[in-house]
C-alpha cells in the first residue's frame, strides 16, 4: 500500500520562462516517505505517544537559538527584525556575535496589516517574539497561525501548559506590534493573517488551567483588548464579503508572494499552463503583455507557443509567440488563498485564484464561534453590557449563514460567491465547521451527516470529492479539519460516526507510523498512506507533525475504552498481515 518515491528536481525560478504547449501532461514529484536509517518502532501505543511527547521539544523554536532564526525557504543570510523602537532584548544581542545574525528593527509601527509596504523589506527575516513556540514540523522555524491552534490543543493534553501559554501571549505580542495575528512571524507575511482561532487557544488554555485549580480571570481580562482587536480585523473593509455582512480573506500585498517565488519554483509557471489549456477558467487572470509594453503588474513574463502536434512526421503548426503575465488580480486571489491556509485546493477556482471574492464557511464558522467565546468571557470578566453585544452579532452573523451558506437541497453549507452572487456548489469538508461551531440547526445536522459517504473513506475525511490534483483536496486528509469535523459530529450527538472515522484515521497515523516511524502533515485517506503525489502546488509531506500530533492526543482522548483496546491490539500486529 505504501508507494516508494523520490522527491522529482524543482524547475529552477526565472524572471522570464519560456512555455511551449503541446499536450498537457500532469506529472507528480512524490516525496519518498520512508526515514532513511530509522529502525521500526516498536509494536503497540507507547511508542506513538512517546513519539508525540519528544516531539514538542525536538519542534521548539526560541529567538535564543541560532538555529531558530534561519529562513530555509528562502536562501539569504539570517536577520531577525524586531519591532520599531523596541528595545533589543540581550538574548537577541547575542545572536549577533555568537550566531553571526544581522539584528534590524522594522522601518515603522505597525498598528493595522497593510501599514508596511513589505517589498521594501530586505531582505526578509524572522520577526522577533519573546517566548519559546513549536513549529508544525522540521522545515519551519516561525510560529504559524492556526496550526498552532490545534498544537495548544496537543501541548495542554501533554500537560505542556506553559509553553501553550507562552505561544498565545506570543501571539498577543504580533498583535501588539505586528498590528495582527500573522500568517507567520516572517517579514514577508506582515500582509495577512490566517483562520481566527485565538479566542479558542486562550479558553483552552483557561479551561485547562481551571481543571488544574487555578481560574486565571485576570488573565482572560489581559487576553480580552487582543481578542476584540483581532476580531475587528475580520469585521471591517476589506475582509468584508461584499454586502453580505459576512467576512472573507484578503492578503493585503500586491503581486506573487516572496514564499510563492523562491519556496515553489515553477508554480505559477504551471498556473499560466493551466489557464491557457482551460481558458473558460482563465477569466481575467491572463494578461498579454504587447512586445515592447512595460508590464501591468508584477511578477513574471511567460512566453507561450501553443502548437497543434500531428501524429505524423509532418512538422507541427504553431501561433506566433505570445508574451503573458498573471494578473494583478490573480494575485490577490493566491495571496488570499494562503490566508485561508487551505494552500492549495480549487474550492475557490483554478489554483485558488478568486478566494478573495468568497465568504467562506470556514472563516465564518470561526468568527461566530469568536462572537459566542466573546460573549462567555465578557460575563466571566464583569462586562456583562458588552456580553449582549457579542450575543446580539453572533445572531445576526448565524442568520448571514443560513441565507447565504446553507443549501437545503444539497444538505450542505458552501462558500458564497458575492461578486456574482451566486452559492458555490464545491463540496469541502468545511461542511461540518458549523456543527463544530454550533450554529447548525439538528436538521442541517442531519443532512450534512447524511452526506458523510462524499468525504468517508478508508483513512478517514478526504478534504473534498474533487480530484483536483492539488493537496487540500481528494485523496488527502488533513488531521486538523478531521478534528474538527468528527468534534462537530459529537457536539450533535453523531458518536458512532465520530467513533468510527476517529478509529479510521487514528489507525491510519498509526500503522504508517509502524512503518517508518515519523508522523506526516497530511495522508493519503484512500490509500492509508503517508504517500503524496500532489500534481498542483506544493508536493512535499513533512515530518513533525505539530497537529497531527495534536489530533492524534485529542481524537484518542474521546475514543471509547473498547475502541482504544481494539486499536492497541490492532497495532500489536505488523502491518503487513492485516487484511
Amino acid at each position: 500500500m505504501m508507494v516508494d518515491a523520490t522527491l522529482g528536481s524543482i524547475m529552477n525560478n526565472r524572471r522570464f520562462s519560456s512555455l511551449r504547449i503541446c499536450l498537457l501532461i500532469l506529472l507528480a514529484y512524490p516525496l519518498s516517505v520512508f526515514a532513511q536509517g530509522q529502525q521500526k518502532p516498536a509494536a503497540g501505543l507507547a511508542p506513538i505517544r512517546q513519539y508525540i511527547a519528544a516531539g514538542w521539544d525536538t519542534l521548539t523554536r526560541s529567538m535564543t537559538d541560532c538555529a531558530s532564526v534561519v529562513d530555509p525557504k528562502i536562501k539569504a543570510s539570517p536577520v531577525l527584525y524586531l519591532p520599531a523602537g523596541f528595545p533589543v532584548p540581550p538574548a537577541v544581542e547575542n545572536l549577533r556575535t555568537t550566531c553571526n545574525v544581522e539584528v534590524q528593527h522594522l522601518p515603522k509601527q505597525i498598528q493595522r496589516l497593510g501599514e508596511i509596504d513589505t517589498s521594501t523589506i530586505h531582505p526578509h527575516g524572522l520577526l522577533y517574539l519573546p517566548n519559546k513556540y513549536v513549529v508544525p514540523g522540521g522545515r519551519f522555524n516561525e510560529m504559524y497561525g492556526w496550526d498552532s491552534y490545534f498544537i495548544v490543543l496537543g501541548l495542554l493534553r501533554d500537560g505542556r501548559t506553559d509553553l501553550a501559554r507562552g505561544m498565545i501571549e506570543n501571539f498577543f505580542f504580533e498583535i501588539e506590534n505586528y498590528g495582527a495575528l500573522l500568517n507567520a512571524n516572517r517579514t514577508y507575511y506582515l500582509t495577512r493573517s490566517q483562520p481566527p482561532f485565538l479566542s479558542s487557544m486562550v479558553l483552552a488554555a483557561y479551561e485547562a488551567e481551571k481543571q488544574a485549580g487555578h481560574a486565571d480571570t485576570a488573565w482572560l481580562a489581559r487576553a480580552y483588548p487582543y481578542l476584540l482587536k483581532d476580531y475587528s480585523m475580520w469585521t471591517r473593509d476589506p475582509h468584508l464579503a461584499g454586502s453580505t455582512t459576512l467576512a472573507r480573506y484578503y492578503d493585503f500585498g500586491d503581486g506573487p508572494p516572496a514564499e510563492g517565488l523562491q519556496d515553489e519554483g515553477g508554480f505559477y509557471r504551471k498556473v499560466v499552463s493551466h489557464f491557457m489549456v482551460h481558458p473558460d477558467q482563465a477569466d481575467h487572470y491572463l494578461v498579454e503583455q504587447k512586445q515592447g509594453q512595460p508590464p501591468s503588474s508584477p511578477g513574471s513574463s511567460y512566453a507561450i507557443t501553443v502548437c497543434d502536434v500531428p501524429m505524423t512526421m509532418a512538422r507541427p503548426e504553431c501561433e506566433p509567440e505570445r508574451v503573458v503575465r498573471l494578473s494583478a488580480d490573480y494575485y490577490k486571489g493566491d495571496r488570499s488563498m494562503r490566508e485561508s491556509g487551505f494552500d492549495i485546493s480549487f474550492r475557490f477556482g483554478a489554483y485558488g485564484s478568486a478566494t478573495h471574492r468568497y465568504a467562506p464557511v470556514c472563516l465564518n464558522s470561526l468568527l461566530y464561534k469568536t462572537e459566542r467565546d466573546m460573549d462567555q468571557i465578557s460575563v466571566w470578566i464583569g462586562k456583562v453590557s458588552e456580553a449582549k453585544l457579542w450575543r446580539a452579532r453572533a445572531e445576526t452573523r448565524r442568520s448571514r449563514m443560513q441565507q447565504y451558506l446553507w443549501d437545503g437541497d444539497r444538505g450542505f453549507f458552501f462558500d458564497y460567491d458575492f461578486t456574482s452572487e451566486k452559492r458555490s456548489t464545491y463540496r469541502y469538508l468545511t461542511t461540518y465547521y458549523p456543527l463544530w461551531a454550533g450554529l447548525a440547526t439538528p436538521e442541517q445536522a442531519a443532512a450534512v451527516v447524511k452526506n458523510l459517504p462524499a468525504f468517508e473513506q478508508p483513512g478517514g475525511l478526504a478534504m473534498s470529492p474533487e480530484n483536483s490534483g492539488a493537496q487540500w483536496d481528494y485523496p488527502y486528509g488533513w488531521a486538523p479539519v478531521q478534528l474538527l469535523a468528527i468534534q462537530g459530529l459529537r457536539r450533535y450527538g453523531y458518536n458512532t460516526e465520530a467513533d468510527r472515522l476517529s478509529y479510521k484515521f487514528l489507525s491510519t497515523v498509526l500503522e504508517n507510523f509502524q512503518r517508518d516511524g515519523t508522523i506526516r502533515e497530511k495522508y493519503n485517506v484512500v490509500t492509508r498512506s503517508s504517500e503524496s503525489q500532489v500534481a498542483v502546488g506544493y508536493q512535499a509531506n513533512v515530518i513533525g507533525f505539530g497537529w497531527t500530533n495534536a489530533a492524534f492526543l485529542e481524537l484518542l482522548h474521546a475514543l471509547p475504552k473498547d475502541a482504544v483496546e481494539a486499536l492497541e491490539k490492532e497495532a500489536v500486529s505488523p502491518p503487513a498481515t492485516r487484511n
